[in-house]
């Protein structure tokens, strides 16, 4: 049985003017659009497919080799496109548009607003479905990271203490504002690390390296800065939080951290505007 709302390796059964009809198992034989075979390689009876299977606008099994923004089970941040009494449509990269049921909004959306939803197959309908509703997909089994672990995130939404994000489509996280260091919006998928694990569970996240691998990292950033510029740097331990960030996407702290460490090794002076290369 192909697997709907996700890619399938399906076997070609015959060619026709149409497209190709591949074997779903016993789901029967699903076609695969004419527009959609490859061109740029001979495919014959017998070969074998990588293709994506979803249902059309007749609710009938459909292979495409287009690749949309998200499969079931994932998530993603998807543009709403139309509202109907049905629900809400959003753009997830495929003809048919992506159904989000009214009853799965977790707060009003208008057309061209994005939201970032989770994408189920309906058991009953068999139709793939989205819901804004994260939270019953979250948080299912206990968190196995490492502080300083580097993760895959995408940014759901903005709070009071900072941003909340899934980590690797499994955990919510914590982006405390102080953490925060350049720009940030819903939707964005980032690269992080694991900050911290708590007692209760909850997980605190940072965008950029912790420990002695962040001033590490930032050692060699600032080096290559000066020589790029000539040996000076207009920037020092005394300089506003503002400007390291906007230079260097990091905190003060480990900026103070990082230049200390390279004065200790002889490699720069640091004067009350500027840090000079030796």
């Amino acid at each position: 049985m192909a697997l709907i709302g996700r890619f399938n390796s399906l076997q070609v059964t015959k060619h026709t003017d149409f497209g190709l009809y591949l074997d779903g198992g016993a789901d029967g034989e699903i076609l695969l659009p004419r527009r959609y075979v490859p061109k740029d390689q001979p495919v014959e009876p017998g070969d074998w497919l990588n293709v994506f299977v979803y249902l059309d606008s007749e609710d009938r099994l459909i292979a495409t080799t287009q690749k949309p923004k998200v499969q079931v089970g994932g998530f993603a941040s998807l543009k709403v496109v139309e509202i109907n009494r049905v629900g809400l449509f959003l753009d997830w990269g495929l003809p048919k548009d992506l159904l989000l049921p009214h009853s799965e909004e977790k707060r009003p959306l208008q057309v061209g607003d994005y939201c970032v939803v989770h994408v189920y197959l309906d058991k009953r309908t068999r139709r793939i479905t989205a819901t804004a509703r994260l939270d019953r997909y979250l948080d299912q089994v206990p968190p196995r990271y490492a502080p300083g672990q580097e993760v895959d995130l995408l940014v759901v939404e903005r709070t009071d203490l900072g941003y909340k994000a899934i980590i690797e489509g499994q955990h919510w996280g914590l982006i405390h504002k102080n953490e925060v260091f350049k720009f940030v919006r819903n939707g964005m998928r980032e690269q992080g690390f694991i900050k911290e694990i708590r007692p209760d569970g909850k997980i605190s996240l940072s965008l950029q390296p912790v420990g002695q691998q962040a001033v590490a990292g930032l050692g060699e950033q600032i080096i290559a800065a000066l020589k790029a510029e000539g040996g000076v740097l207009h920037l020092s331990d005394k300089s506003p939080p503002e400007l390291i960030s906007q230079r260097f996407g990091v905190s003060k702290g480990n900026f103070k951290k990082a230049i200390g460490g390279l004065f200790k090794q002889g490699l720069i002076r640091i004067e009350e505007d500027r840090i000079e290369l030796l």
